[in-house]
């Protein structure tokens, strides 16, 4: 990877899962796969699925350091009793060679750089899988385990997920294949039928406030349900909103829409100029991903006829009053449907930011007066 290029498998200012030596909140994930390491046969391609952020990729980078320093097991009456854990210390020599990628026993399928090496490509394209057959077979002379880890699968072509589909088919000798996907039911059924499914859950609210500490961020103790609430246990959602400042940012779209039916809309004219202008895009991204996830709560609320905890001081009267029962929620529901996708493919097509964040709330305070 070129050292001009970001990572395609890290969130920005978080560092990369190899460097993470601790998982938290996916004990079971990690039991299930000790479970299977210490039966009879070890399955040779893991799909590891789960929300975007929760320790996909710091479990597979665990469990391939734990597949490429825990001794083979001979057989003998002096083997070592099956391990109770993944851990392997940071000074294990495998450690230091994955995180500075020099294990040679250890295959990374990810986004390459283009021919110009100036930018990454969109996907992984056949020519990567087609590495990574050549590096089993090379890499196969001394007969050990060997681990690849795809990060992630999702982000492969057609033609690469068919020729990963053959090897899945065909799979080499002491090879375990690392897969991670955040939208499995996407993927070609016959690939998750030749895989075990490791699923992930949302973390807690005090999980994700550890793992985000873990991961070198900050949140204060009286924001820790406001931020799971809004990142969904999800610690890249979490860096993403700490980063964007998107706790207060909520904040102000609940004081915005306290006075809907009657928008104010010099405060929404000021909301959507802070998500436009150059070097805005990841403010306007974070502002759609807010009026889409507060729409969201006011269809679950009204569906459920049950408030969600406060992510905002006032949400909780502010829900209540706009989606007070199934036949609003509903309604909230069809616009969530489409308003942020549409935004989304406005600004693809260099649409002005302002006015596709304008035109999404004035569409919620006409649904809002359509309600009153």
């Amino acid at each position: 990877m070129s050292e001009d290029l970001p990572e395609p498998d890290r969130i920005e200012g978080a560092p990369h899962p190899r460097h993470t030596a601790r998982l938290i909140g996916q004990a079971q994930a990690e039991a299930a796969f000790l479970q299977a390491f210490n039966g009879t046969r070890l399955h040779h391609g893991w799909l590891i699925t789960g929300p975007r952020g929760v320790g996909k990729a710091t479990l597979a980078w665990r469990i391939a350091r734990f597949l490429l320093a825990t001794p083979e097991d001979d057989g003998g009456m002096f083997a070592p009793p099956p391990p109770e854990m993944l851990d392997i210390p940071e000074s294990h020599p495998v450690s230091h060679r994955m995180a500075a990628l020099t294990e040679s026993r250890m295959f990374l399928l990810r986004r390459a750089p283009n021919e110009k090496r100036d930018k990454l490509q969109t996907v992984i394209s056949v020519d990567e899988v087609r590495k990574m057959k050549s590096f089993f077979a090379l890499s196969a002379a001394d007969g050990g385990r060997r681990v690849a880890i795809i990060d992630s699968i999702d982000e492969m072509n057609v033609s690469a997920a068919n020729a990963l589909l053959k090897l899945l088919e065909e799979p080499p000798a002491k090879v375990t294949i690392l897969m991670i996907s955040h939208q499995p039911a996407k993927l070609l059924p016959t690939i998750r039928s030749r895989c075990r499914e490791l699923r992930l859950g949302s973390l807690s609210a005090e999980n994700l406030s550890d793992a985000l500490t873990q991961a070198g961020g900050e949140v204060a103790p009286e924001d820790r349900v406001a931020l799971a609430e809004l990142a969904g246990g999800s610690v890249g959602e979490a860096f993403r909103m700490t980063n964007l400042d998107g706790l207060k940012l909520y904040e102000t779209l609940i004081r915005l829409f306290g006075t809907l039916p009657r928008l104010d809309r010099p405060r929404a004219q000021s909301l959507a100029e802070a998500g436009a202008g150059k070097g805005a895009e990841a403010q306007f991204e974070l502002i759609v991903t807010l009026l889409d996830l507060f729409l969201a709560r006011l269809a679950r609320a009204g569906t459920l006829q049950q408030l969600p905890p406060e992510a905002a001081r006032g949400e909780g009267d502010l829900i209540a009053r706009l989606s007070p029962s199934p036949e609003y929620a509903r309604i909230w529901a069809d616009v969530a449907q489409h308003l942020g996708l549409r935004a989304r493919r406005g600004k693809a097509v260099n649409l002005d930011p302002a006015a596709l964040l304008m035109d999404m709330v004035l569409h919620i305070n006409e649904t809002a007066a359509e309600l009153a």
